[in-house]
């Protein structure tokens, strides 16, 4: 009889601290939003900064994806980089280099996005942040293209995600 009690008494003691841990994490949640923390953030704050300003692009040169002859780079890319832009209100201006140059500048704060023939399994990853990867972009011909973002800027990525989700899909 008296483990039978115990058993009772525990899985009560589970239930009240299930409940305190929820209670706790609800606080936690109405505090954070109290505070004017959004989820998710920009600890640079590039999605605001480009929000009705510039959006600074590096393109890399990749045939049927991006096309750096002429004034400004074409292609499926560009064309999705300027619908996202239209999304935010935003100017694009580009800056066309290799891969070594534009990632750096992006880690150096002076891009928000870098395109190219970018895959899911760029070695990039350690130094940039990379959205989902799609398929069905024009000529990418089966691959999993991703476009590259400064690191930790997850609402701007966010926002640049759901523009593609929109005209790729996902």
């Amino acid at each position: 009889m008296r483990s039978s009690v115990e058993g009772v008494r525990s899985a009560g003691g589970r239930a009240a601290r299930r409940l305190l841990l929820g209670m706790l994490a609800c606080l936690a949640a109405l505090w954070l939003a109290a505070c004017g923390v959004q989820v998710p953030s920009d600890p640079d704050g590039t999605l605001d900064r480009v929000s009705g300003g510039e959006l600074r692009v590096g393109a890399v040169e990749e045939p049927g994806l991006v096309e750096t002859e002429g004034p400004s780079p074409e292609g499926p890319l560009p064309e999705l980089v300027r619908g996202f832009a239209d999304t935010v209100d935003a100017r694009v201006t580009w800056r066309v280099g290799s891969e070594e140059t534009l990632v750096t500048a992006l880690e150096d704060g002076e891009l928000d996005l870098v395109i190219g023939g970018f895959t899911d399994q760029t070695p990039w990853i350690e130094r940039a942040g990379l959205t989902r990867g799609y398929r069905n972009i024009e000529h990418a011909d089966g691959r999993s293209l991703v476009l590259l973002v400064p690191m930790g800027e997850n609402a701007f990525l966010s926002a640049l995600e759901r523009s593609l989700d929109e005209e790729v899909g996902g």
